[in-house]
């Protein structure tokens, strides 16, 4: 007896066991690859803590999950799978990461409605959506936008400076203060803090699960603008570094503390407007 309720027991986590080693099979030799690459970036250096948080999600909704009716969609589930896999052979063969990524998505989703149907799809949907922030943005997205981003950033930052007295001036995105010249580069375009900061962002939104669509929306509109600003702050601080102290700080270690710098500024306006709005809205702003 004891032998047959274990068994019945175990049963139940077959299919999971079979999909883990199926996901395994397929993404360990991307997640290999893209740590000897791709997460080294400053662009992607984000991907291994969106992974740590996916798999946290996906095993904080596993209770939904397998509380869930068991109704598979087949035909949507392998139309979803088919749609995924097409996607991961086509980037793992081209070298398309943003493409191989992407097909995280789409497997999870379709392993989710196989198993378990819709009703388990949506018990998970987040740490599904969630995968989204580990693909890379296509370098054709990346350079449409970044050249914009850092000519209207050397444009606050001269205009800000110049009104508080220091002697700067610009040459397209070359910034020149007293004797130093300095290049907005693309890193300081914003674009990886905007990103960065999405991911944080919706995150704390889905913890905090504030009932409030208003308070949700207004969160998730303020995220550009916030990365934005901060990312300001961080160039002026270059700026004032490298006129104060000399190219040699400016380039150093103070560098890499400006973008340390850029993400706590971000984060603390984020958290500092999601705490006014659950006072301007405290009906509607109740967390579950």
């Amino acid at each position: 007896i004891a032998m047959a309720v274990a068994a019945q027991a175990r049963r139940p986590l077959q299919p999971w066991l079979w999909v883990a080693l199926g996901v395994a099979a397929l993404y360990l030799p991307s997640y290999w690859n893209a740590a000897h690459g791709l997460w080294q970036t400053d662009e992607f250096g984000h991907a291994p803590l969106i992974l740590a948080i996916v798999v946290w999600l996906f095993w904080q909704s596993r209770h939904a999950v397998d509380q869930s009716p068991d109704a598979p969609r087949s035909g949507s589930g392998w139309l979803l799978l088919a749609l995924g896999l097409a996607l991961y052979a086509l980037g793992r063969t081209a070298g398309v990461s943003s493409v191989e990524f992407a097909s995280q998505v789409f497997i999870a989703g379709a392993v989710l409605l196989l198993l378990k149907g819709s009703q388990g799809l949506r018990a998970a949907w987040f740490p599904v959506f969630y995968l989204i922030f580990m693909v890379p943005l296509p370098g054709t997205v990346v350079d449409a936008l970044t050249e914009p981003l850092k000519h209207w950033i050397s444009i606050i930052v001269v205009d800000l400076l110049h009104a508080v007295g220091y002697p700067i001036g610009r040459s397209g995105v070359m910034l020149t203060v007293g004797r130093y010249e300095l290049l907005v580069a693309d890193a300081c375009s914003g674009l990886n803090s905007m990103f960065s900061l999405a991911a944080l962002g919706a995150l704390f939104i889905h913890i905090m699960g504030r009932q409030s669509r208003l308070h949700t929306a207004l969160l998730v509109l303020a995220i550009v603008p916030i990365a934005f600003a901060a990312n300001i702050v961080r160039v002026v601080s270059l700026v004032l570094i490298t006129y104060h102290f000399g190219d040699a700080a400016g380039q150093g270690f103070l560098h890499g503390a400006a973008g340390i710098v850029l993400m706590l500024v971000a984060l603390l306006a984020f958290f500092a407007l999601d705490w006014c709005l659950a006072r301007a809205l405290p009906a509607a702003s109740q967390t579950p």
